[in-house]
This record gives C-alpha cells, sequence and structure tokens, in this order.
C-alpha cells in the first residue's frame, strides 16, 4: 500500500510540475527550440518504428555508447544495476539470467526460458534457454533498450516481464573510422582483470558499400578457491569474439545488411561457494564447466516503399554450451555424484515486418515470424574411478553410471500487427495483435542406460551393477496456440508531459521433461516427473508519466502496474537425485512502482535517479501444485522489495583541447528468495537449499580526461569491497550455491579512436 501511496504522490508531483514550467512563455520558446534541436529527443525503437521516447507508451530505459563508456557499463551487471525493477542473476561469470518486476520463481529456472527476452539484433538469443552463457561485449552499439513489462505482441515468447535489445552499429558508408579500448584491473589483492577491445569500419564503395569489424577478448582470473580440485582463483573467465558487417545499399531505397558474429566464453570454474567453507572457497572433485559458444549468421533487408519501410531479418545460429557440475554435496560428499551434460542447439529465425511512415492520423505494422529450434543434449551422470575402486563398485563402460541422448524440437510462427489512431497530435491509441502456434517435443535417442549406481554407492554395496539400456522413445508433442495482445492510450496534456495507461499480455513456450515418468531409484516414494509445463501466461496493467522541461535538463518518468501471472512455469528439483523438472503452479501477482529521474542542475553536472519498489506473491495453489512445487502460497517470489541506484556525474575543462570527468554511483538491490520454501514432494519440509539473498550496496567511481582522440582514467568497482551473497542457486549444490559480489577491482581503462 506503501508503495501506491508513493506513487500517487509522485504523479501528483509530475502532474503538477509539468503545467508549472509549461505556463510560462519562456519554458515554451524552450520545448520549441528543444524540438529543433533535437536536445530531448531520444529515438528508439522499442515498439519497431522510431519514436521519441517519451511517446513510447510503455517503461524503456536507453543507453548509448557515450553513456555505456562514460559510466563504464561494460556487461549486463551495469545494465541491471541502472534499469529499475530489474535483477541479473549470476552464478557464475558468464552465466546471466535477467528477472524484471518480480516475475520470477528462482534465478535459473532449468530448462525454460527466461521470462526477460534477449536480443541482439534480429537474434533472440534468449530462446537458448532459461539462460545466456554468454556475456557480449557491449562495444561499439548503437544504443540499448531495456523494455519493461510483457512484450509479447511484437517480440512473441519468453518475454513476460521485458525484453532487452542490443543493437549494434552499422558499418559507415563514407568515413574510415578506428578505436580501440583496453582495461585492466586488479580484483581483490591479485587478481589480475583484463578487457580488450577493438574496431575498424572501413567505406569500400563510398555511399554504398562498407565494412565494420569489431572483436574482443578477456582475461579475467578468479577469485574463488577450490579445495577440491587444489586450484587458486579457480573461477578464471577466459572469452573472446567479434563480429563483422557488410553494408550494401545500392540505391536510397534498398539496403542489404549482412552480420556474422561468433562468441566462445569459457570460464574455468564455476563462481559458487560454501561459505562454512570459507567466503570465497568451494569443493568438487573437477571444476565445474558453464561454457557457451554462439555463432551467429544474419541477413536484414530493408526496402523503403512510397508510405511504408520493409523490413526482412533472416538468422541462423549455433550455439554449444556444457553444464558440468558436482552435486556430490547433495549427499554430503559421501559418494561421488556429478552431471556432465553437453547441448548444441541450431535455431533458424525468420521475421518480416512492413512499418508505415508517420505523419497522418494512422501508424501501423504487420509481420510475420517463424522459429526453429533443434537441440541435442547429452546427459551423462558420473562417479569417478577412484570412487569405483574404492567401493569395488564395478560394471560400468566408464566412469558414467546413465546416460541419456536426446533431442527436442521447437517451432513458433506468428502474425502480428499493431495500429495506432490519432485523434489529435496530442491523444493517440494503440492496439497491438499477436496470432501465433508454438510446439515442442522431445526425443530420446538410442544408447543411453541406467544403473543401480546410487542406491549400492549410499548403502555401500560393492560388485557389478545392474545396467539397463534406455529405450527409444517419441514424446508426446505439446502445442499452444492464441493470442497475445497490447493495448494502449496516450495524451500530451502539455508538450513537456506525457501520460500513458496500457494493457499487455506475455507468454512462454511450452516445456517438455528429458526424464518425464521416470521414477527415483534412489527412493521409489518420491514423485514422478511430470510430462513438462503448458505454456503459462499474464496480464499486465500499467500506467505512466513520462515528462521533459527546461529544454532537456530535467527529465522524469514514473509508471505503476499490476501483473496477474496464471499458469506459472516453474522449475523444481527432485531431491532425492537431484533431477530437475518441469511443470505448471496456480497463479501469483505482482505490483509495484517504478521512478527514473535525470537532471542537469548546473553546468557540467548530472544527476540521474532511479528506483523501484515492487511486491510479488503466489496468490492461487492447490495442494497438488503445493506438493509437487514446494511452494507456499502468499510466498514472495523471486525479485527485491526494493532496488535503486543514484549516479552523479561531474564534466569540467581540464585545459585546452581536454576534458575531465568524475563520476559516482550507487547501487543497492534488496535481498529476496532464491526459490521456493518447501521441498517438491514433501509438503511442510523446509527444502535444504532454500535461502534468501543478502541486501547489498555497491559504489563505483570512475575519474577519466579525454584528449581528443585519446581517452584515459581510473576506476574502482564496489569501493567499499560488499561482499554479500547476490545469488542462490535453488538446486542441490550444496557445497557450492552461493555467489558473492565481486570483490573491490582497481583499473585503468585507455582508449585511442584513429
Amino acid at each position: 500500500m506503501r508503495a501506491f501511496l508513493f506513487a500517487s504522490a509522485s504523479a501528483g508531483v509530475l502532474a503538477i510540475a509539468a503545467p508549472a514550467f509549461a505556463q510560462t512563455d519562456t519554458d515554451q520558446e524552450d520545448a520549441q527550440r528543444s524540438a529543433q534541436t533535437g536536445r530531448d529527443i531520444i529515438t528508439v525503437t522499442a515498439t519497431r518504428r522510431e519514436e521519441r521516447l517519451q511517446d513510447v507508451p510503455l517503461s524503456v530505459t536507453t543507453f548509448s555508447q557515450d553513456e555505456l563508456d562514460a559510466r563504464g557499463l561494460v556487461g549486463y551487471e551495469g545494465l541491471a544495476f541502472e534499469t529499475p525493477g530489474v535483477v541479473l542473476n549470476r552464478p557464475t561469470a558468464n552465466f546471466n539470467n535477467f528477472t524484471a518486476r518480480g516475475i520470477a520463481t528462482n534465478g535459473y529456472n532449468a530448462n525454460l526460458q527466461s521470462t526477460v527476452a534477449i536480443y541482439i539484433d534480429e537474434l533472440p538469443i534468449s530462446t537458448n534457454g532459461n539462460s545466456t552463457i554468454l556475456d557480449p561485449s557491449l562495444y561499439d552499439v548503437e544504443r540499448i533498450e531495456f523494455l519493461r513489462g510483457p512484450q509479447g505482441t511484437l517480440f512473441g515468447s519468453g518475454s513476460l516481464a521485458g525484453a532487452l535489445r542490443i543493437i549494434t552499429r552499422s558499418p559507415n558508408l563514407n568515413t574510415f573510422e578506428a578505436s580501440v579500448l583496453g582495461d585492466v584491473g586488479v580484483t581483490g589483492s591479485s587478481s589480475l582483470r583484463q578487457r580488450y577491445n577493438a574496431m575498424v569500419n572501413m567505406p569500400i564503395v563510398e555511399d554504398q558499400l562498407g565494412l565494420r569489424v569489431v572483436g574482443f577478448v578477456r582475461n579475467e582470473e578468479g577469485y574463488v578457491d577450490n579445495i577440491g580440485t587444489g586450484i587458486s582463483n579457480a573461477d578464471t573467465l577466459e572469452a573472446w569474439g567479434g563480429r563483422a558487417t557488410l553494408l550494401w545499399r545500392p540505391t536510397d531505397r534498398l539496403s542489404l545488411r549482412f552480420l556474422v558474429s561468433r562468441e566462445e566464453s569459457n570460464p574455468q570454474d564455476s563462481s559458487l561457494t560454501n561459505p562454512q567453507l570459507g567466503r570465497d572457497v568451494r569443493i568438487s572433485d573437477r571444476p565445474d564447466r558453464f561454457t557457451g559458444e554462439l555463432t551467429n549468421y544474419n541477413v536484414t533487408l530493408n526496402y523503403q516503399f512510397n508510405g511504408a519501410a520493409l523490413t526482412s531479418s533472416t538468422t541462423y545460429s549455433r550455439f554449444n554450451q556444457r553444464f558440468y557440475v558436482d552435486l556430490a554435496g547433495t549427499f554430503g560428499q559421501a559418494i561421488a555424484f556429478a552431471l556432465d551434460a553437453d547441448a548444441y542447439d541450431q535455431n533458424f529465425v525468420q521475421e518480416v515486418r512492413l512499418v508505415s511512415e508517420t505523419g497522418g492520423n494512422f501508424d501501423w505494422v504487420v509481420g510475420g515470424f517463424y522459429f526453429s529450434r533443434k537441440r541435442d543434449v547429452d546427459f551423462g551422470y558420473r562417479s569417478n574411478e577412484a570412487f569405483l575402486t574404492a567401493r569395488g563398485i564395478t560394471g560400468l563402460p566408464d566412469e558414467y553410471y546413465q546416460r541419456l541422448y536426446s533431442h527436442s524440437l521447437q517451432h513458433e510462427a506468428a502474425a502480428f500487427g499493431e495500429l495506432t489512431y490519432r485523434f489529435t497530435e496530442d491523444f493517440w491509441i494503440t492496439a497491438g495483435l499477436r496470432y501465433g502456434s508454438i510446439d515442442a517435443q522431445a526425443f530420446t535417442e538410442p544408447g543411453g542406460y541406467n544403473s543401480n549406481y546410487l542406491v549400492n554407492a549410499l548403502f555401500g554395496i560393492p560388485g557389478p551393477l545392474t545396467i539397463t539400456p534406455i529405450p527409444e522413445e517419441t514424446g508426446i508433442k505439446a502445442e499452444e496456440t492464441g493470442p497475445s495482445y497490447r493495448l494502449s492510450a496516450s495524451w500530451r496534456p502539455v508538450p513537456s508531459l506525457t501520460a500513458y495507461a496500457a494493457v499487455a499480455t506475455g507468454f512462454r513456450a511450452p516445456v517438455v521433461n528429458a526424464f518425464a515418468g521416470r521414477p527415483s531409484l534412489v527412493d521409489p516414494n518420491d514423485l514422478i516427473i511430470p510430462f513438462g509445463a503448458d505454456s503459462d501466461d499474464l496480464i499486465s496493467y500499467e500506467a505512466g508519466l513520462k515528462g521533459s522541461w527546461l529544454n532537456g535538463l530535467l527529465n522524469a518518468s514514473i509508471a505503476l502496474y499490476q501483473i496477474d501471472w496464471d499458469g506459472i512455469q516453474i522449475q523444481a528439483n527432485r531431491v532425492s537425485d537431484s533431477v530437475q523438472f518441469a511443470t505448471n503452479i496456480g497463479g501469483a501477482r505482482s505490483r509495484g512502482i517504478e521512478l527514473e529521474l535525470l537532471a542537469r542542475p548546473a553546468t557540467g553536472w548530472t544527476i540521474g535517479l532511479n528506483g523501484s519498489l515492487n511486491e510479488s506473491k503466489v496468490t492461487s495453489l492447490t495442494p497438488e501444485e503445493a506438493a509437487i512445487s514446494g511452494a507456499v502460497e502468499g510466498v514472495r517470489l523471486s525479485g527485491p522489495r526494493f532496488q535503486g541506484s543514484l549516479l552523479v556525474n561531474y564534466n569540467f575543462a581540464l585545459m585546452q583541447n581536454a576534458e575531465g570527468n568524475a563520476s559516482l554511483a550507487v547501487y543497492h538491490v534488496g535481498g529476496f528468495p532464491s526459490s521456493f520454501p518447501n521441498v517438491p514432494g514433501q509438503p511442510g519440509v523446509t527444502s535444504p537449499t532454500y535461502d534468501v539473498t543478502d541486501a547489498y550496496t555497491v559504489v563505483n567511481a570512475t575519474l577519466a580526461a579525454s584528449f581528443d582522440r585519446l581517452t584515459a582514467g581510473v576506476y574502482v568497482e564496489n569501493l567499499f569491497n560488499d561482499r554479500s551473497v547476490t545469488y542462490v542457486h535453488p538446486e542441490a549444490f550444496l557445497d557450492g550455491r552461493y555467489a558473492l559480489q565481486r570483490p573491490r577491482t582497481i583499473g585503468i581503462r585507455v582508449g585511442y579512436s584513429f
């Protein structure tokens, strides 16, 4: 209730302030000058067309490349800190999963789609699974847009709570450009962090053909010691990648953009720790590995008709990932128990859309979308040879006591459209509709087998194991068909203020469980793995105000929302043998308020403030759903009640042709539960993996100078060395399931433009 009282008060302030600012002739002239100069006009494409940020009827946080550079934002973590209502769950250096507006049951979600869709240009990389085991370099991007609230109409499945769009730069067809950026820092007392980026832009045929190439490499030494492997700073990250973009513009109407990108991300071990062993200590018999390799090919055609623009985007990608994790903590390190899983994705995405020119009473977008994915997953549940020998357990072909070879197919096809009608220049409504179908099906391939290893190992039974072949099997196809929609109304009472109200829906693709129907060999009384999970869906109600005053020196926005989430897809973990599965449970509600403020109170000074208040909880649950999921009616979802940031930046003259910059950023994230509180299949029994993250505050500071083509600066991240728990893994990683805030890092950053 306090959140809504605050929202009402804040909305009133904005509504009162706008007319007060607008009543003078001077301010009206300022607004006109602003419209002419474009100073307050931030253009976004969140609605698949170029629009002023102030006029977009949804909550959007934007970042230009200059803003990223000034704030030292080089990856996902900084985007989450500076976007209200958004949290980044990070089990290890490259394992990223965003949540927004409290729409999350835990920060992991097994094989479920993320609730926030992530796009690099036209490629939805979050369709690769629950998380992106990648952290793309945010170097040489055109801009980044973080859309909050469901975006199902224009962005399809997996955008229940929002969409992150990373829009890369196209080649400059007329000017040679090149730049480099180096970043070297020390984490803790001795861990070296190195990040290097480079860009070259080459016009090949003036005004017609150009090439832009961007590359990056990272070597970030870790800070977690693995006492099982004996490796210090075990969680070192090695990553590299790049992209090449060729732009051909044979006429003023036609352009073709060809893009090839590649990224490899390879942490040497997990960053998840067991605080009982020490603050930055973990234990496993081998390094846990979460690696990702993404190769992406895209062709985008743009053609300008009279009155409308056609865009066709075709993308093919391959995504390989490795998920190797020691599960021995499940049984207190009493037996060797681990999972080695290799996944191989092939994705095809085709989207075609036609966007009208603006200027009349009607603006419209129509399009079609098709997505196809084939995923191969090889599961290998592992003991180790030393343990097998010590216990006298025989009969296995190697150290793997269970192998399962599988693949799944997923397809999504949809037609979508959005229509805006302007009653007047200052009042308009928008209606959008997406109608599509989704299907998913899993297949068990021949060659797999199971054994009674876990039982014999737990009870100390030596001798040969019984090997049982896993038969080839075709799973039941899960299919969903239906609409997704968005309705909004926008009103500009004065040029400096836009008010809007919107209702929108979102959904996720259905999921099939690889181990569906299989009982536990450890505990036959444990629950049977269900078939999978149908699509969940939600409906969001949002109202907001966006204002810009004093010739763009003051910008503010505020949004209130209520989200009703039904048929929630959840990931749970069968405790006896640590098998993950997906299923559906009743419903939840999320309510909140978000505020963004940007002010330039004096020459050189910029102050940014954002914050969010959220209350999200389970509202409906049957006893059967509670039993299988571990949920409890009224329990809070996995999002903080409060999250916010404060940025203070000062630009000043150093000397002739030189400029200095100093900034201080304070980020705060409240604590939130890691998962539902009870053991799946054991109602009323508190899960040993249940816990709550710490509330934490991170302070970053930078001091930089710019000399024509050269920029150089020093920075401190996590100035006060806050080592709070930022993530709790919801599975049976009992000897390694807590992620801590990265230790204080001090570094230098140097860039040069040619």
